[in-house]
């Protein structure tokens, strides 16, 4: 079964071809990268403006190098939830555009949801029954994930997403968006213990993450109980200590939360994604905590970590098989 997928849920433009679910032919992705730096985020009406020009080319492209006419797919793909509206009604229009032209069966796909299955590309890996955390700029979201279409959530953030505070956080320490990498990048000089920031549990079971409260920590931290200072004052080390200290209690909180978790339910197995799963710390550290308790840890390729279409042509062939594909009233869901 070969299907073409598209991703538009925010900033990067994906096609992809994947056949049977697993095997990658292609995965072509446009990242807005430079187009939002300047705004220091991601600036929706310009995303949008983005998809609709660089779609068609992103298209051709992953044709090419599947080398696969739009004749031979058996499916399209598309992400219609969850993400930014104009982004999502890019790519949706798009894909139903494709299934009517070609009378080809159209799915949409759960974004979070096919984070989780990323790890399952170009492998015959089946990490079934789990612990899946899908960590991004958007979406901190914990689940019992027991199949590709079976996941009942566990946890989830209560305010900030996981990669929205490291963005936060680096425009406080006036580092270069976005976020998340540079804060990893400047960690490395820094020492993580340096600044002890609070690790919150929330919920019943602690499975629910905060991230806030450290958020705030750190800009105190930065300029002061008045806020009169700025983060010109620091020096090159203290920027670093600040930015490990705040990685090392994100990372905690991840971790602490995961491990809970498969006692809770009594599983044996992790799955990583999302793109804070390219984060190297939360990266290192999730292996070592799950090898020290003989767990196995399953994290998503660096490559299939931020948003592509991969994952969602992937996830795709399960839903098709399952005899969830969608009409042509199919919707974006914000």
């Amino acid at each position: 079964m070969l299907i073409l997928g598209i991703e538009t849920s925010c900033d990067e433009t994906s096609v992809a071809l994947v056949a049977d679910g697993r095997h990658v032919l292609s995965s072509v992705v446009a990242s807005q990268i430079d187009l939002h730096r300047k705004y220091g985020g991601v600036v929706p009406e310009l995303a949008s403006r983005a998809h609709l020009e660089w779609l068609v080319p992103v298209l051709d492209e992953a044709l090419g190098q599947a080398g696969v006419a739009l004749s031979e797919i058996d499916a399209v793909a598309v992400t219609d939830t969850p993400g930014l509206i104009g982004s999502l009604l890019i790519g949706v229009t798009a894909a139903k555009m494709l299934a009517w032209q070609l009378d080809r069966p159209l799915v949409g796909v759960n974004h979070i949801h096919a984070h989780a299955y990323a790890v399952c590309l170009e492998t015959d890996l089946q990490p079934w029954p789990s612990v899946a955390l899908v960590v991004s700029g958007g979406h901190t979201t914990m689940f019992d994930y027991r199949s590709p279409l079976d996941l009942r959530r566990i946890g989830r953030t209560v305010d900030d997403a996981a990669g929205e505070a490291f963005d936060k956080v680096a425009a406080i320490l006036e580092l270069p968006y976005p976020g998340g990498p540079s804060i990893d990048r400047l960690s490395r000089q820094g020492n993580r213990r340096a600044i002890h920031f609070k690790r919150t549990r929330m919920g019943d079971k602690g499975l629910d993450f905060s991230f806030s409260g450290i958020k705030t920590g750190v800009l105190y931290q930065v300029r002061g109980q008045d806020m009169a200072r700025t983060a010109d004052t620091l020096t090159e080390e203290q920027k670093a200590d600040l930015a490990a200290s705040f990685q090392e209690a994100v990372v905690d909180m991840l971790t602490s939360a995961v491990l809970r978790a498969t006692e809770e339910l009594g599983v044996a197995s992790v799955v990583l994604g999302g793109g804070v799963a390219a984060n190297s710390r939360l990266r290192e550290k999730m292996q070592s905590l799950c090898a020290k308790r003989g767990l196995q840890c399953h994290i998503s390729p660096l490559k299939y970590c931020t948003d592509n279409a991969a994952m969602v042509a992937g996830l795709a062939c399960h839903l098709l098989r399952d005899g969830q594909a969608a009409g042509l009233d199919l919707d974006a869901r914000a």
